[in-house]
């Protein structure tokens, strides 16, 4: 019996010594040891350089709450987030490229557009919010629209404009849209320096009158939905003269730009004839802050192929999704591609993912899903969904 027991230990004993499982916990290393690096504890963007590359940081949540409380995230991440408690985004190389940019940008010129592109699904949604983060940390006024398609496709209410003949109101996605606004930029509003320029007359009985804070014009949209498709055209004036002024920094940021050029919408008159996205009201306003002819400001759009309903699109370059309308207005740019995930980003999103015990690891996971999901974003997203 002892001679057995003894020939059952030596087993365990291999050519360098003890097998793994003899050793002390103290030398082996643990499981959560190895996947630290996909973490940095500097949740600050402003901070945030090419030694942060690959790595997940932690939105508070005040911030959270501010920047992205009313559908500003792709609906599917959303729902991870509230699955893993929390809401972490990867720093990544082209967010890392603007927020430079924006440090060292001279903002007494002209302003300067930036156009996100990539293929479907590999993160300018994301790369967008991570530059909206270090803008809303930098005291920048933000004027985000969350998803440009939404309005041209899945526009709540429209009616005839009372104002411009030919025109169509979204009145009920305006309103919302301008409680985005007041929502990101609630503290901001309060400098008593950002006010009207001039006297806005409504209607014989309504104005809002010169020298009103600027938040009296937001909140004239919100409570007064008949008006608030033309509050947004003239809050978008507002802006790029009291930036221009240098009272305020301003960053425009508009996901799904696109949408503004494509052809074809689901917005219609009151006689059932569709209208194209030059004649929707709100439309007027986000292509004039995203002209370059105002200062202190800077302006990132994302062109997407799912901002428009046209499954037959050939290329995910701007020249091409913009058409040569959209190209000749926003020219020039700076082009900043969004591409899939490199092997180090892989590595850390399946690291985060097995950290928040989504996924269970397995010998040649990582060579596997980087093969099924081609390293994007999204489809590894997918990939790893329950069942």
């Amino acid at each position: 019996m002892l001679k057995t027991t003894v020939e059952i230990i030596l087993r365990s004993f291999n050519r360098k010594g003890l097998s793994s499982r003899y050793l002390s916990t103290a030398v082996q290393p643990r499981h959560d040891e190895k996947l630290e690096t996909f973490r940095t504890p500097e949740n600050d963007p402003s901070k945030h350089n090419s030694q942060h590359l690959a790595q997940f940081y932690r939105i508070p949540l005040e911030d959270k709450n501010a920047l992205f409380h009313q559908s500003a995230l792709p609906k599917s991440f959303e729902e991870q987030t509230k699955t893993f408690n929390e809401i972490c985004l990867m720093v990544r190389k082209p967010g890392i490229d603007i927020i430079n940019y924006l440090n060292t940008l001279d903002y007494t010129k002209p302003s300067v557009r930036f156009v996100l592109y990539g293929q479907k699904g590999s993160g300018k949604t994301l790369s967008l919010a991570h530059i909206l983060h270090y803008a809303y940390r930098n005291n920048y006024l933000l004027v985000h629209v969350p998803w440009v398609g939404n309005w041209m496709h899945r526009s709540k209410e429209f009616s005839n404009s009372e104002t411009q003949e030919g025109y169509v109101d979204i009145n009920l996605d305006a309103a919302a849209w301008l409680l985005h606004f007041k929502t990101q930029n609630v503290k901001l509003l309060k400098n008593t320096d950002l006010k009207l320029l001039e006297t806005i007359e409504w209607n014989s009985r309504e104005s809002t009158l010169k020298d009103a804070p600027l938040l009296e014009l937001v909140e004239h949209g919100i409570s007064r939905i008949k008006f608030a498709s033309r509050v947004v055209n003239i809050l978008a004036d507002q802006i790029k003269r009291l930036s221009s002024e240098g009272v305020c920094k301003t960053l425009v940021a508009i996901d799904g730009y696109n949408a503004f050029f494509y052809p074809s919408t689901k917005v219609y008159t009151e006689k059932r004839e569709m209208v194209p996205p030059s004649r929707i009201t709100v439309t007027e306003a986000f292509l004039n802050l995203t002209k370059f002819d105002w200062t202190n400001s800077a302006i990132v759009v994302t062109v997407d192929e799912l901002a428009v309903p046209d499954e037959n699109q050939i290329s995910y370059f701007p020249r091409y999704l913009l058409g040569k309308e959209g190209f000749n207005h926003i020219d020039p740019f700076i082009p900043v591609p969004v591409a899939n995930y490199s092997k180090k980003e892989l590595t850390s999103v399946i690291n985060y993912y097995i950290e928040r015990k989504w996924i269970q690891p397995y010998p040649g996971q990582e060579e596997e899903l980087s093969l099924l999901a081609n390293s994007n974003p999204y489809s590894l997203m997918k990939l790893c969904n329950s069942l």
